[in-house]
């Protein structure tokens, strides 16, 4: 019995990269290990070992290693998937499952070292997400609907979706990615800014990593809080929008420079300001999967014995103060 009628599925997406030295890593498994073992557990799929399966990964690898790409952006693409395959045709949990990985080669999302900004269609009679559901979990149901909404947003124009939520029109996510804002919050602080982990929200682990970056830096607020879109009308009447980008494993850092949002078409300034933090943040990621850090400056930072295999780095952001520009 196809397992996809009820949804009982899930997946992950990671990349290993090919470094100056000819080495392959991968870049923070373990935290999609993490998130794909929460994923299971919520569709009351089989629970499993994720040290096993990160092994068992690294060891396919291993064996395809000729297949990772060593061409400037490119990478190889890792995909777990877990889904239920159980002969039935009840509602129940499953009592049998199918676990298999996806290897592809992959080139850069972007030529050279340019990137090239979004158009989005911001429709708040379109929701991705709500609280309560599985807008958090990396499940097949979140993705499938979402297809409609990305073909109405190339007919008028845009090419992707920014997913809004609630009746103030919360910002959540940017297509499949997780959404930033830079600019200078109406206090007057320079601030970066993404939507809270609330249940809405993927935890994505290029988000986490530009927040870790951003956290080290020190250099500017970090904040995760709800924006809404009168927020952000309003920032852009007052010109204190700097960047607007979103982030996700495929991109890992993409400007957007125009929302589409009640007929009204909004220029975002990203790329006459630079970008400046985008293009900071892929040197940074960049840096951190192709070549080795010392340790200590990023995070991960390691020895490349440490960083080619796939045990928990030991590198942490620093803990908030007071009067740390960090704001949770």
């Amino acid at each position: 019995m196809p397992p996809a009628r009820l949804s009982p599925q899930l997946f992950e997406g990671m990349k290993a990269f090919k470094g100056g030295d000819r080495r392959v890593r991968l870049f923070r498994p373990w935290l999609n290990m993490d998130r794909m073992l929460r994923s299971a557990l919520r569709l009351c799929l089989p629970s499993f070992d994720k040290g096993e399966l990160l092994e068992c990964i690294r060891r396919l690898i291993e064996v395809d290693k000729d297949w990772v790409p060593d061409g400037a952006g490119t990478s190889l693409y890792v995909r777990p998937v877990l889904l239920g395959n159980e002969p039935s045709l009840g509602v129940s949990h499953p009592l049998q499952a199918l676990l298999y990985v996806i290897l592809s080669p992959v080139g850069s999302y972007f030529p050279g070292d340019s990137v090239t900004p979004v158009s989005l269609l911001a429709d708040p009679a379109f929701i991705r997400a709500w609280v309560g559901g599985v807008g958090n979990y990396k499940v097949g149901g979140n993705y499938g609907p979402t297809v409609l909404v990305q073909q109405e947003a190339k007919k008028k124009g845009c090419e992707q979706v920014l997913w809004l939520f609630g009746p103030d029109h919360q910002l959540t996510e940017v297509g499949n990615m997780n959404i930033f804002v830079y600019w200078t919050h109406e206090d007057g602080v320079l601030e970066l800014v993404t939507p809270p982990l609330d249940g809405v929200i993927l935890p994505g682990i290029v988000r986490k990593s530009l927040l870790d970056l951003a956290y080290n830096w020190g250099e500017f607020r970090v904040a995760e809080r709800k924006i809404t879109m009168k927020e952000l009308l309003q920032a852009l009447e007052e010109g204190r929008v700097r960047e607007v980008f979103g982030s996700g494993t495929a991109c890992q850092v993409c400007p957007v420079h125009q929302i589409l949002y009640q007929g009204q078409h909004l220029h975002i300034p990203t790329m006459e300001n630079g970008p400046e933090l985008i293009l900071r943040f892929q040197k940074e990621l960049k840096a951190i999967q192709v070549r080795f850090r010392e340790r200590g400056s990023g995070p991960d930072a390691c020895s490349p014995e440490k960083f080619t295999s796939h045990e928990p780095l030991d590198w942490e952001p620093p803990s908030p103060t007071p009067n740390s520009p960090r704001d949770r």
